[in-house]
């Protein structure tokens, strides 16, 4: 992952010495020690600090931090700064501030302020990362690079309409393919010159201030999330590619928002250009346990199973939400350890130090406002700190192999999402949450795949709305399939192809071949409504009735068996759920929405039917998961719940690497504990 072998697990977080008087630095770097912190992110928001106008660098301050750290031996990510532009560069050159989705200019304030398309912002950002290169290249603390912070933002600016018509005619090469892709017969919308296209926003194909996904031009507002997610994506690498130009083996990266389901950028195209994924975790205080496990697995997808950084998490409370409660004892370093067993190879938090003034100041941090180690935050964080220091590099790389994928597509979701009619229920992301789920009670390890991903290591592939079938992926599949692989999709799949245009011919479209039905009409169910899914019992444990919702398909066989029916309305006893053998494997459908005992038995008969078997047996809300790295496989036993939990690991007796000596038979964990295990195999 980096230049330098690491011993150990990075650990530390974003660090803000410019927002403290001098004094308080020296005791900050003794509670790092005391905390077992090597790692610091510095300068994330220091632009106006290090550049106070269009022609002065000043660097003084960062030398000082930097020298600071390595005289204390603590790693700098270094971040470039560009995440807020400074007050001077919005007055002097308004090209730089951002436009937002009703059309208005924004003016100086807050962050994530500066459009990416602004010739202003992108000749200051480069420079100030080149700068920045050329000044640190050789200082010894440096380990990584930290390019702006959690970009994210959508801009609707003349310069962005400009880049966005420029980017189609890239993309069509000419404007009647635009016209055939888009439809624009429709509501007289065909263009005979690329100046007429407009951004899509509510002046213009959006319906709705409070709905942004409200779209009258699918394919319009489809291709303009492309782009933006391109163009904030062109100005990472502008950074990047000035910090190689000058350290061509610069480790360089930029933190990912929204828990790592952040539905602007397409992650896995950006996962392409950075060095190392780093994932900011913010889950919500009621979340499931899932809820975070499902993200840190996709950000392990995202570089074909990669260990990925976790550059912030918060080890007390949160303060940007409507309640912000304490963190409980025990659960930041539960969520830490859940980190890291779903492939994190660093724990690093938002912030070191907490605020003393503006919009974080309430932001939970290690060392509090008491500006001592006398405070259970502290103590929980030291505790995390020392067990990484005895853990050292045993699980730096490790892996976590695995025979089944959920096939995740940022384009497939935008689709979704915009498309008009039917319901305003089925949203992308509780869906792919409700089929992960399935796999996560069961204790069964997934991967994330896109679109571009070859499926040849997996038995099973479950690809949840599959609504956008994209040139080629049918007939990946199909090979998939045909080579004795296991498909599982959805209603609402192979509805359209890239454009959001329906190929005619009947739903499931490129897909019907495979999965041997036709869907001749689909049902979308009012929000309170639910059919139900009979299941024959020829399909054993998982026989029986099952609630759904959402939608419910209008099914015909095409050659495919029919193992489950609708109970109720005028397509009762028609099929919910089909199988087609094709090739040596099979296709599964299941036509509706189902509750999740449904899905449950259904993903532990298919991977049953493949080989794959659940880890280990585990009461509710306690997790298990494993890492492996040189022949040894790292049990990690999570318990979520506020009252303790007994495992049995079996007669074997493995080794326990937080609490030592070995462990063997029931184990009981205690409220919010965990059990790491060392298991020879």
């Amino acid at each position: 992952m980096f230049k330098r072998e690491m011993s150990k697990m990075l650990y530390g977080g974003d660090y803000n010495p410019e927002q403290w008087p001098k004094e308080i630095w020296q005791e900050d770097m003794r509670l790092f020690k005391l905390a077992g912190v090597d790692i610091a992110t510095l300068n994330v928001f220091s632009w106006a600090l290090n550049q106070p106008d269009e022609n002065t660098y000043d660097f003084g301050l960062l030398d000082e931090i930097m020298d600071m750290l390595q005289a204390n031996n603590v790693y700098a990510c270094m971040g470039t700064g560009t995440a807020a532009h400074p007050a001077w560069m919005a007055t002097r050159y308004p090209d730089v501030l951002a436009v937002d989705f009703e059309g208005r200019k924004r003016k100086f304030g807050r962050r994530h302020n500066s459009c990416a398309n602004s010739p202003t912002y992108k000749h200051y950002s480069r420079e100030m990362a080149y700068r920045l290169a050329e000044r640190y290249k050789g200082h010894p603390a440096l380990l990584l690079w930290h390019v702006n912070n959690e970009y994210g933002w959508r801009c609707y600016c003349d310069n962005c309409e400009a880049a966005f018509r420029e980017w189609l005619a890239r993309k069509y090469g000419t404007l009647e393919a635009l016209n055939e892709a888009w439809y624009t017969r429709f509501w007289g919308h065909t263009f005979y010159d690329w100046n007429e296209i407009v951004l899509p926003n509510l002046l213009s194909e959006h319906l709705s201030s409070s709905n942004q996904d409200a779209t009258s031009f699918q394919g319009i507002s489809l291709d303009y999330a492309r782009f933006n997610s391109d163009s904030i994506l062109n100005a990472y690498k502008l950074e990047r590619d000035a910090i190689k130009s000058v350290i061509p083996d610069a480790v360089v990266t930029t933190n990912f928002q929204g828990n790592g389901t952040y539905k602007p950028l397409d992650y896995f195209k950006w996962a392409k250009e950075l060095d190392v994924i780093a994932l900011d975790s913010y889950p919500p205080d009621d979340s499931p346990a899932s809820y975070s496990s499902m993200r840190h697995d996709l950000m392990r997808g995202l570089k074909g199973g990669a260990p990925f950084m976790l550059m912030e998490s918060c080890p007390s409370q949160l303060n940007w939400k409507p309640q912000n409660p304490l963190k409980r004892p025990g659960v930041s370093r539960l969520w830490s350890y859940q980190a890291i067993a779903r492939g994190a190879d660093s724990i690093m938090y938002f912030q070191m130090r907490r605020s003393a003034g503006a919009f974080e100041k309430f932001h939970g941090a290690m060392i509090d406002h008491s500006g001592h180690e006398h405070t259970r935050v502290f103590r929980e964080c030291a505790q995390v700190g020392r067990e990484l220091g005895e853990l050292g590099d045993a699980l730096l790389g490790a892996r976590t192999p695995a025979r089944a994928a959920i096939v995740f597509d940022w384009d497939n979701w935008w689709a979704v999402e915009y498309s008009s009619g039917l319901t305003d229920q089925l949203k992308y992301l509780q869906e792919v949450q409700k089929y992960y789920d399935a796999f996560h009670r069961s204790n069964i390890a997934v991967d994330f795949v896109g679109t571009e991903f070859e499926l040849g290591d997996y038995d099973l592939v479950v690809a949840p709305v599959l609504y956008m079938v994209k040139e080629g992926y049918a007939e990946k599949l199909e090979r998939f399939v045909e080579a004795g692989g296991t498909l599982l999709t959805t209603c609402f799949s192979g509805i359209v192809d890239e454009s959001d245009r329906i190929p005619v011919g009947g739903y499931p479209g490129k897909l019907r071949k495979l999965l041997g039905v036709w869907v001749e009409e689909i049902d979308a169910l009012l929000a309170a409504q639910r059919n139900l899914i009979c299941v024959e019992p020829a399909l054993g444990e998982l026989a029986g009735q099952y609630e759904c919702s959402v939608l419910c398909d209008v099914v015909h066989p095409e050659g495919a068996e029919v193992l489950a029916t609708f109970g109720r309305e005028f397509y009762q006893g028609q099929p919910a759920l089909t199988r087609h053998a094709f090739g040596k494997g099979e296709a599964w459908y299941i036509a509706t929405s189902p509750e999740p005992a449904f899905l449950e038995r259904l993903i532990l008969q298919l991977c049953a039917s493949k080989g794959i078997e659940p880890l280990l047996e585990t009461p509710y809300n306690v997790e298990a998961t494993y890492r492996e790295k040189d022949g040894r496989k790292y049990l990690f036993i999570l318990n979520h719940n506020d009252k303790a939990e007994t495992v049995n690991i079996g007669p074997r007796q493995h080794k326990d690497l937080l609490d030592g000596g070995e462990a063997s038979g029931e184990l009981t964990l205690e409220p919010k504990g965990l059990k790491l295990l060392q298991i020879e195999e």
